[in-house]
């Protein structure tokens, strides 16, 4: 069975997509470009200020579906430059203190919005679920 997980505290999907769906014990969070959800627009500043926006946005709507950072067990960064790599990954390393999740990473011709980073997430739901 299918749930569909959203919440006011990340940018509302711009396109026929949820922002995360709920399948089993399992959350998938669509990709998550750096949008402010009060503006609606992109955080301004380069790939650091981008990633922690990624992230800010993928903690709530993780939080809405009962999870946090820790219950991540696979990632994929989406980046327009891998030039930009180093600088994402030092932001990327700080979300994550303890078991490192899986992750893929590459470069893309062009993101939604001309963003500079995009982050998907998968988690696990935490056993009281």
């Amino acid at each position: 069975m299918k749930k569909v997980i959203q919440t006011a505290d990340a940018p509302a999907a711009i396109g026929p997509y949820s922002q995360a769906i709920q399948a089993g014990n399992f959350v998938y969070v669509s990709g998550q470009v750096p949008i402010d959800p009060l503006t609606g627009s992109l955080v301004a500043g380069g790939i650091q200020e981008q990633t922690h926006q990624s992230f800010r946005n993928i903690r709530a709507i993780l939080k809405a579906a009962g999870c946090t950072l820790e219950d991540v067990v696979k990632t994929t960064v989406l980046l327009s430059d891998m030039a930009d790599f180093a600088a994402m990954n030092a932001v990327y390393e700080s979300y994550f203190t303890g078991i490192k999740p899986a992750r893929s990473a590459f470069a893309v011709k062009g993101l939604p919005k001309a963003a500079m980073v995009e982050i998907e997430v998968v988690a696990v739901l935490p056993a009281q679920q």
